[in-house]
């Protein structure tokens, strides 16, 4: 797509890449010797356009080879970070009078720029989180499809916009900025959801402090990078890494940031809200959160569905990057009559799933993010034993990496443990159910509400699940991960978090706010 908004072209996703294209496999390979030898380079906190020197650092490392540092990223102290949110208070000023039409510029060519680097931007995702060629670019293509839609969003939404005409007055009703936003980003889609919610905030109109995980501070530094590059003016966008412990509550707190924008944990996410409702001296708003906080997925396999279909998406949905995704199939629940058929189907597809270092595309599976990681899927492994029955995986591979094998864990009753807490790890459990209202009524009772599938040949069930199955992102016949910017709005209720919508057509209102003004005539 071209960076001038004259010749704007309609939105359109990214073709996700299978690499089955031997130029695109080559192309992949350089990429990936090319960021081998940039591995280890020094990235420093980022403020009004300038790098900041830390006393302190945070090593990003390769989960599939722990002693191999991705980068040395400086950890801002509470003084930096809270200099940071001054000058995007100040900044706030200037930037939020730029036409939005420029603002969504911005944004386009930094989609160029990252199409252009398309491959290089995967390969580092391989080697910092530990993503499977395929993965990796799903995440890229995302971050790409984020920028240009965004754009694509406020340019839309910098229209005159309807109102209903009033005699005697001249009407309009127009949205604006918020502020100072915090945006605090994961891991596990490192590029894309970490520059999704940042260019949000940022083509609304709003400053950003970006605060991305200690685990994937590395990309997000080239994020802030080419946001430098593409000419954003300094004080827009500043980088302050850190510990949650050391920063995090004096920036969620501070009386000059206006909102935060999360995605992570519920335990933490539930913090920040509660610490942002708390009012502090000078603070003039009420803080808004834009908060998603994970899920405990299930997938219905009813008794009329094409089982081998069925079979097929679930193990995707649980095992694709090693079921690190909020949206990833941690529960499939599966209708009795064709309950051992689908046990049996399923071992037989997860044996065929390689583990390994996935710089190899031959590797199916990569490692889990970091030791703290690996210790505490081992331990929800050992409670499944003792809930149900392994069937498949439920070991460590290797020594050197985080590498854990995809587990599968049947006759878990709908109560148990890891029926019920979100495990974020290769594990499944698979539930009977004794009929369909019987498995509707165990795919909702769980705390959360982000996305669910149902596979069925029955437009009656069809029809039923669409009202009761409360999820956010509800698939039928398909898997219950890769939502499409777009076309799949993405975010759950309850426990999920706040219900935005990100990649949707209000997802952007979250950033603003609606201001009328009225003049009188004649």
């Amino acid at each position: 797509m071209s960076s001038t908004i004259e010749a704007l072209a309609p939105f359109k996703n990214e073709v996700i890449k299978s690499f089955a294209d031997p130029a695109d496999k080559a192309a992949m390979e350089a990429a990936l010797a090319s960021v081998r030898g940039r591995l280890g380079a020094t990235y420093p906190v980022f403020v009004d356009g300038k790098a900041v020197e830390t006393v302190k650092h945070i090593d990003s490392v390769n989960p599939s080879d722990p002693s191999q540092v991705i980068g040395r990223v400086g950890a801002a102290s509470k003084a930096q970070a809270e200099e940071a949110i001054a000058v995007a208070n100040r900044a706030f000023e200037s930037w939020k009078r730029v036409a939005p039409a420029e603002r969504a510029a911005y944004l386009f060519k930094a989609a160029d720029l990252i199409r252009a680097r398309r491959f290089e931007w995967d390969a580092l995702l391989v080697f910092e989180v530990g993503k499977s060629w395929v993965e990796a670019d799903a995440d890229i293509a995302e971050l790409i499809d984020f920028l240009d839609f965004y754009a694509h969003e406020m340019l839309r939404l910098a229209k005159e916009q309807p109102i209903v005409p009033v005699a005697g007055e001249k009407n309009e009703f127009v949205y604006i900025p918020l502020g100072v936003g915090a945006v605090i980003p994961p891991w596990n889609f490192a590029g894309a959801i970490m520059g999704g919610m940042a260019s949000a905030a940022i083509v609304t109109g709003n400053t950003v402090v970006l605060k991305p995980s200690s685990d994937s501070a590395v990309i997000a530094a080239w994020f802030v990078d080419l946001m430098h590059e593409v000419g954003l003016p300094p004080g827009v966008l500043n980088f302050i890494p850190g510990s949650g412990a050391e920063i995090g509550d004096a920036i969620v707190g501070h009386p000059h940031v206006r909102f935060i924008s999360f995605t992570g944990s519920k335990e933490v996410g539930l913090h920040i809200n509660a610490l942002a409702a708390q009012t502090a001296p000078g603070q003039k708003w009420i803080k808004r959160v834009v908060a998603e906080m994970g899920g405990k997925d299930s997938i219905v396999v009813a008794a009329d569905a094409d089982i081998d279909a069925a079979v097929e998406g679930v193990a995707i949905s649980a095992f694709g990057f090693q079921g690190q995704k909020c949206s990833a199939c941690s529960r499939a629940i599966v209708d009795a009559s064709i309950y051992d058929e689908f046990v049996e189907k399923l071992k037989a597809r997860v044996a065929k799933m390689t583990v390994g270092d996935p710089t190899d595309q031959a590797n199916y599976m990569g490692p889990v993010v970091n030791e703290k990681a690996l210790k505490s899927i081992s331990a929800y492994i050992e409670v499944g034993k003792s809930e149900g029955r392994l069937v498949a995986g439920g070991n460590r591979v290797g020594e050197k990496g985080y590498f854990l094998e995809p587990t599968v864990i049947v006759d878990v009753a709908p109560d148990a443990r890891i029926s019920q807490e979100e495990i974020f790890g290769p594990v499944l459990a698979v539930i009977k159910a004794n009929g369909f209202d019987h498995a509707i009524e165990i795919f909702n009772n769980t705390e959360f509400g982000l996305t669910g599938s149902l596979y069925t040949t029955d437009e009656k069930k069809i029809e039923q699940a669409r009202v009761d199955m409360f999820c956010g992102n509800l698939y039928f016949n398909r898997k219950s991960t890769g939502a499409y910017v777009g076309g799949h709005p993405f975010g759950g209720f309850n426990m999920s978090g706040t219900d935005s919508k990100a990649g949707g057509h209000d997802y952007l209102l979250l950033f603003m706010q609606g201001k009328t003004i009225s003049r009188k005539i004649g």
